[in-house]
């Protein structure tokens, strides 16, 4: 599985509570959760971003409150995946649970810029910055996550074996 698009950048510390603000979630509508998301940091990200879009944070992002609704808006949102420096732990799961691809890599966090073309290829966890020619190797997906990934879900995953 691979992933290409253009990159949005963030800092550290980006929560949930930024991702998608605490005031749309009276909703558990994907489609509307994504018109919200990022708006409190970044605007028009809703209006930029595009299907497969990557974005790219530093340390310890979707911090914060437990709730699913901020991977569910960045996944609805259309982006692809989305590469950190670390990620709080339980947006980490919660977005394998969902769907949501996510990779560590402190490398390619420091490395890549806002509107940069990248790839990833989930089976070995290699990042490469078409615009500036770079790569980086990432943590790659076990195979049985990649199989959640692909099923778009833990749940949808499970009920395919049955």
């Amino acid at each position: 599985m691979k992933a290409n698009g253009t990159v949005f950048k963030y800092g550290d510390n980006v929560d949930t509570d930024v991702i998608i603000p605490a005031r749309y979630l009276n909703s558990s509508d994907p489609a509307e959760l994504a018109q919200h998301c990022m708006e409190d940091i970044d605007k028009e990200f809703v209006n930029k971003v595009n299907k497969g879009d990557i974005i790219v944070a530093n340390k310890n992002f979707g911090c914060g409150s437990s709730r699913e609704h901020a991977p569910i808006a960045i996944k609805a949102a259309g982006v692809s995946c989305v590469i950190a420096e670390t990620f709080a732990r339980i947006f980490y799961r919660n977005s394998i649970n969902i769907g949501l691809p996510i990779i560590e890599c402190p490398e390619a966090a420091q490395n890549i810029e806002a509107g940069d073309e990248v790839e990833v290829d989930f089976d070995s966890g290699i990042i490469t910055n078409k615009t500036k020619e770079t790569s980086f190797q990432g943590q790659a997906f076990p195979e049985f996550m990649q199989k959640i990934i692909k099923a778009e879900g833990l749940i949808n995953y499970i009920n395919s074996q049955q």
